[in-house]
């Protein structure tokens, strides 16, 4: 039986400012607009945090019962390491994503109904990401799943639920948020190329190969410093998300030197936290704009 510090680690921390950051640079996006619901950007955050931890939860399942995790090389995973049952670690993804669909149907509610659909379309793109018999996940389009999901999804609909509209700076906001998130994603399918390729996962970093992935990241990286200067012309205060240069550096610099395997571990977090840092200046910004 798994302990409460294995469900911890196997409900993936490092991936949270997937979660957080999109929750605050749509509320940032928002205030620019006028004034906030603070309850409803208080159940988006909710929200978010119980789809991405289910979505952990389902892929650790998923993936640990294919035999995707029997030999892996980043964190602990629940069924591949043995450390909880199938069953288990099923029962949480299912209650977490649970959780995100009931905050989600009171938003839908108090806002908008078809934001019902909305909610129902990312459950889905949670479970069969890695789950069912032809997970996407395995055919390359996770990336695209985490920029739509966790950038354009998770922004525009904090930013809708709270203000109840968006605008093109709620659109710049998502798409730089989708586009670290996405690197996220990027530097863990870099790592895993290897088992993964081995294994059938043929994800997006196994179809491009390792250089490319590299180019890829950077790539990603270098969106968001972009639409601060895109955002800046509009608001000259969200120049202020150009302060995530400073985090970015690292796993930039990681990525670009060749690192390889479990030392490519530390670029999950770090490009999370830029993620978060730009999120956090840019809102600010935008809420003095």
């Amino acid at each position: 039986m798994a302990t409460v510090s294995q469900w911890i680690e196997g409900a993936r921390p490092r991936t949270l400012p997937n979660a957080i950051a999109p929750v605050i640079a749509g509320t940032g996006a928002a205030l620019h607009l006028g004034d906030v619901c603070w309850w409803k950007v208080a159940l988006a955050l909710v929200v978010a945090l119980a789809l991405i931890v289910g979505v952990n939860f389902a892929n650790d399942y998923s993936d640990g019962v294919r035999g995707t995790d029997d030999d892996r090389v980043g964190p602990l995973r629940l069924v591949g390491s043995g450390a909880a049952s199938p069953q288990a670690v099923k029962v949480a993804a299912f209650a977490s994503l649970g959780v995100g669909a009931v905050c989600g149907l009171v938003l839908a509610i108090a806002t908008a109904w078809w934001l019902v659909l909305v909610g129902a379309v990312c459950i889905a793109g949670a479970w069969f990401y890695t789950g069912g018999k032809r997970p996407y996940g395995y055919l390359g389009f996770g990336e695209i799943a985490v920029f739509v999901f966790f950038g354009l999804v998770a922004v525009l609909g904090t930013q809708f639920v709270a203000a109840d509209a968006i605008d093109w700076v709620g659109v710049g906001c998502a798409v730089a948020v989708g586009s670290l998130s996405s690197g996220v994603l990027i530097a863990n399918n870099l790592r895993d190329i290897p088992t993964d390729a081995e294994s059938g996962k043929i994800t997006l970093a196994v179809r491009l190969g390792d250089r490319n992935t590299r180019i890829f990241y950077v790539l990603m990286c270098a969106v968001p410093v972009v639409v601060s200067v895109v955002l800046a012309i509009i608001a000259p205060a969200a120049a202020a998300g150009l302060i995530a240069v400073i985090p970015l550096a690292k796993p930039v610099k990681i990525i670009l030197g060749g690192t390889q395997g479990r030392g490519l571990i530390p670029v999950l977090a770090l490009t999370g936290m830029a993620m978060l840092v730009w999120s956090v200046a840019t809102a600010v910004g935008l809420a003095f704009a």
